[in-house]
């Protein structure tokens, strides 16, 4: 359901929301999320662009998370990597236009539950939220 990309930089917001007050060097970030380095910087320019994480160069320089980007939803984030289509509710998994309660798809009773579940997770669960997992 979530691209590489995603995945990735769902696992280096949460490393970096764990280090709330502390740049840290893409290298550390790479050995730490087992990012590869070069994958790793073009997830944090994105990130950067978009105002989630910001960057300084030089002596004492790394990537931190912004403040204010801890209460953003993922998907938020998810879109950023995978477009906004990404994160919306997909109707019906076989892609039928009239799939409905009166008109379902073999899967449309289960569909909806998960999909009603999935869609509501991704706009609750927020970058601060990814601190929670282990490790």
């Amino acid at each position: 359901m979530l691209s590489r990309t995603s995945r990735h930089a769902l696992n280096i917001l949460g490393y970096l929301v764990r280090h709330p007050d502390e740049r840290r060097r893409g290298e550390e970030i790479a050995r730490a999320t087992g990012v590869p380095a070069n994958y790793l910087s073009k997830i944090l320019n994105h990130l950067r662009k978009e105002g989630i994480v910001e960057s300084e160069k030089g002596w004492g320089g790394g990537f931190r998370l912004r403040p204010q980007a801890r209460r953003r939803p993922i998907r938020e984030i998810l879109a950023i990597f995978d477009g906004p289509e990404s994160t919306k509710r997909q109707d019906c998994l076989f892609g039928l236009p009239r799939c409905d309660g009166r008109n379902p798809c073999p899967l449309h009773h289960y569909w909806e539950r998960i999909r009603d579940v999935h869609a509501r997770m991704l706009s609750e669960t927020l970058v601060e939220d990814l601190a929670r997992r282990s490790g």
